[in-house]
């Protein structure tokens, strides 16, 4: 059902400005948006936790078109995948949940047959732990030609519920088992509260459109006064909009300097930029000791003469791959007074330039300067880093956060977890920043 509503949007915004011959004038308007169609659905539910719960929640959307999600009637609708078994669970509180036990095969679990209908999106979520140690369980969708699709995982513990929260996109209509995944094959895998609800690419959008409306709009309300107070009646006014808020960017090359077509693409377009590979360290000192920084300053100059935010990318990179070979060849001590030049020199020189430091790239996947200088190698660095150029974001960036569910090193879970210990680790920071979880899913 479609459903037209009007909207007036609400924020205040005094725009004041001197004229000739000394008055003041306050713009003062009301601004009454178009009505917009939206598709009524069953809201998203944008709720997420990375804390493991003595007592999992309760299954989100009912669960969707999933049998006794919360397994109140035993292992009805479920059965046995692979081998192994399956069994009831009872907490002390009277929860009930199921186990796979006896497992040999990272598949090995409970199933349940869904059918999943083409062009539409399924929202999946459930709530599991494992009952020795930690590690993760993923959700896999087994469709009918045999094909195993990833839905989520969560990095899973002893004694504790974890949110198993991810989705899958149906592009095409077709019968699919749900199962669980553990390469413990010595764990037990404890399941509950286990839902799936399918939307429409309408619906999903409509969503979409509902989160902007609650973040991105508001009343705007400008009023046209004189010095004195007086409102100036049938005041007209224009107003352009120069410059967006939204924080919009994309990477940049040194080809920019060069071609009048790629500037001619790209200003207008963004704001905000990364180079690709013009201030890493492997560009700015290829020779040991010979730092050129020439086509990193030129970048600079051409951001800043056309209004564009740079973010400072990188200082340090912990793969191994990534380095001039020259660094891989320095003993530790050689290692650590190497990279503290580096950190000195290019944080010094661009600070105040920059909006935000990846100061070491990609170090869930990877852990170069750890192997070689220690354990705490990233949170020193981070550390060093906040001390040189204080007032300048700090982030610890990855790959594969949301795009890959097979790469199970970036999730939530691992992100926190690092990204806490380089707070605890000789160091309070008040200017880092950190994403993990993107929605829907």
């Amino acid at each position: 059902m479609n459903t037209v509503r009007g909207k007036l949007v609400c924020f205040c915004f005094e725009m004041m400005k001197m004229i000739a011959g000394g008055w003041l004038l306050v713009l003062h308007i009301s601004i009454f948006l178009p009505s917009v169609c939206r598709i009524h659905a069953v809201s998203y539910d944008y709720s997420a936790t990375t804390e493991c719960l003595i007592e999992p929640q309760r299954a989100q959307y009912g669960g969707g078109i999933i049998t006794n999600p919360d397994f109140t009637h035993g292992i009805q609708g479920w059965t046995v995948f692979g081998q192994g078994a399956v069994k009831e669970g009872i907490s002390n509180s009277g929860n009930r949940y199921i186990v796979a036990h006896g497992r040999s095969h990272p598949l090995d679990s409970i199933s349940q047959q869904v059918q999943l209908e083409k062009g539409k999106l399924y929202s999946f979520s459930a709530w599991v732990q494992i009952n020795g140690g930690r590690g993760n369980v993923a959700a896999v969708f087994k469709m009918s030609h045999g094909e195993l699709v990833r839905g989520g995982h969560v990095t899973a513990r002893n004694g504790c519920w974890s949110l198993l929260k991810g989705g899958v996109y149906a592009n095409i209509s077709s019968r699919a088992e749900i199962l669980f995944e553990s390469k413990n094959t010595e764990a037990e895998i404890w399941v509950d509260n286990v839902s799936l609800q399918p939307f429409t690419m309408e619906q999903w959008r409509s969503h979409q459109d509902e989160s902007i409306d609650k973040e991105r709009l508001g009343k705007v309300r400008f009023e046209a006064r004189y010095a004195n107070g007086t409102a100036i009646e049938g005041a007209g006014f224009s107003i352009k909009q120069t410059k967006s808020d939204f924080p919009f960017g994309c990477s940049m090359n040194y080809h920019i300097l060069s071609s009048t077509d790629y500037q001619n693409w790209f200003v207008p377009r963004f704001r905000y930029t990364t180079f690709t590979n013009e201030m890493k360290w492997s560009s700015t000192e290829k020779i040991q000791g010979q730092e050129n920084y020439t086509v990193a300053d030129a970048m600079v100059s051409f951001a800043q003469q056309n209004s564009i935010s740079i973010r400072g990318h990188n200082i340090f990179w912990a793969n191994e791959n990534f380095q001039s070979e020259w660094v891989k060849n320095l003993t530790p001590d050689e290692l650590r007074k190497a990279a503290e030049q580096r950190i000195e020199s290019v944080v010094s020189k661009y600070k105040g330039k920059v909006i935000a430091w990846d100061v070491m790239n990609e170090n869930l996947h990877y852990h170069f300067f750890e192997d070689k200088l220690g354990e705490n190698a990233s949170a020193e660095y981070y550390a060093r880093a906040y001390q040189l150029d204080p007032s300048t974001t700090m982030f610890m960036n990855e790959y594969n956060t949301i795009e890959d569910s097979r790469d199970e090193k970036a999730n939530p879970l691992n992100y926190m977890t690092k990204l806490d210990e380089i707070f605890v680790i000789s160091w309070k920071p008040r200017n880092i920043s950190r994403h993990w979880f993107a929605g829907p899913f």
